[in-house]
C-alpha cells in the first residue's frame, strides 16, 4: 500500500512555485519536497489544513491511497 501525494499536480495547475507555497503554508521549501516527493513519513493536521486552505482544495485531492500490486494488505 502507498500514499501518493499530488502537491506537485496541484501546484502545476496553479502555476505555483514551491517556493511560494512554502512560504504560505509556513514550510521550509526543503520539508515541502520531503512531502513532495513523497518520503514523509507523517502529516500534521495544521499543516494538511494549511495545504488545502492555500490550494483552495480538500485534503483527497492532496493525499491518494494506491493499492500494493499484489492486492496483500
Amino acid at each position: 500500500m502507498a500514499i501518493v501525494v499530488e502537491i506537485d499536480v496541484l501546484l502545476a495547475k496553479r502555476k505555483m512555485s514551491v517556493g511560494d507555497f512554502a512560504d504560505a503554508i509556513g514550510l521550509s521549501p526543503a520539508n515541502v519536497s520531503v512531502l513532495k516527493n513523497g518520503r514523509a513519513k507523517a502529516v500534521r493536521f495544521s499543516t494538511l489544513n494549511a495545504i488545502c486552505e492555500v490550494l483552495d482544495c480538500q485534503p483527497g485531492d492532496v493525499l491518494r491511497w494506491v493499492p500494493d500490486d499484489d492486492g496483500a494488505r
